[in-house]
């Protein structure tokens, strides 16, 4: 049977959750208990978030008890107060149907909730706190507000050691059948950056096209900004070679299809180890937060790292 990896390999119990050992017994603890509170799940994509609720929602109720006594939303797909008063307001009101006297709404991406959203959680949250507990997942907690915060246990959920996600591919090498060339491993979970997701895709994408997983196998079938490039660019233009930098940042956003966020994160890095002036270097760093805003709010890509590629040459 054909199946997505990440679903293949998604941890189904608490022993199964890698690299977050830190309060994994916390949360075994409330389940123990059978008292558990809101939770907030705060952390960067692909680290586990999602799936320890959905591993807390299963210890609770059993594999079959999770129908009608557990809800799950993405924020992101519906970010005004509607989905709070209908979708929420509606199932957090019912009695739970399991021996457990509370269901569980999971609520991903609740930084995507609108302020006014939030609020209605909130106030939803204090309401029907005796039939229902709440665990939202977020990847920036900045962006939920204080009264919800306060309302919630908060558990910071950290990118996956290098460690962790060898051992993970260790144990996908063995049922998939796999072979590993030297140090292929340990290149995927570098690019990897601590996201299990992209771990796992990229390595399902590379075995279907062979078993033999290698570094330049991998480069093949993905798309990721290559520090060396990076820093080719940034130094063409602080040498005043403004259209040869410009040039490559085109080469990288259209033949490449890396976005202009990609870019600029890369570019953040290699300015950061840059050998110059520190003044020099706060202003290219305060350049590079107003590009990166305007880049979130919707500006052109392209016009913006331009603007950026400038500023570079400009400043001395």
């Amino acid at each position: 049977m054909n199946q997505i990896w990440v679903d293949k390999f998604r941890p189904q119990t608490f022993d199964e959750i890698i690299g977050q050992d830190n309060f994994v017994k916390r949360i075994k603890a409330f389940i123990n208990s059978k008292n558990l509170p809101h939770l907030l799940f705060a952390g960067s994509p692909g680290t586990g978030k999602t799936t320890t609720a959905l591993v807390v929602a299963r210890e609770l109720y059993g594999k079959d008890g999770t129908k009608g006594n557990f809800l799950e939303l993405n924020a992101s797909d519906d970010r005004g107060i509607d989905v709070i008063r209908n979708q929420i307001k509606e199932f957090a009101k019912l009695k739970s149907l399991a021996n457990i006297p509370y269901k569980i709404i999971c609520l991903d991406e609740a930084d995507s909730l609108t302020k006014d959203a939030q609020q209605a959680l909130r106030r939803t949250m204090e309401k029907y706190s005796a039939s229902c507990r709440f665990i939202l997942a977020c990847n920036e907690i900045s962006k939920i507000l204080d009264p919800i915060q306060s309302r919630c246990v908060i558990f910071k959920f950290k990118a996956l050691s290098m460690e962790a996600l060898v051992a993970l591919l260790d144990k996908v090498e063995i049922e998939e059948s796999l072979t590993f060339e030297d140090k292929t491993k340990e290149y995927l979970s570098q690019i990897s950056k601590g996201d299990v997701r992209k771990l796992l895709n990229t390595l399902q994408a590379a075995a279907a096209i062979n078993n033999t997983i290698s570094i330049d196998g991998i480069n093949e079938i993905i798309d990721f900004v290559n520090p060396k490039e990076v820093e080719e660019m940034i130094e063409l233009a602080k040498s005043g070679n403004f259209e040869k930098a410009r040039d490559l940042m085109i080469k990288l956003r259209s033949i490449r299809g890396l976005s202009g966020l990609e870019i600029l994160k890369e570019m953040y890095r290699v300015i950061l180890k840059l050998d110059v002036d520190p003044k020099i270097k706060i202003k290219f760093i305060d350049k590079i937060a107003s590009v990166e805003f305007r880049l979130v709010e919707g500006s052109d890509e392209e016009l913006q790292l331009e603007a950026f590629l400038a500023t570079l040459a400009l400043l001395k």
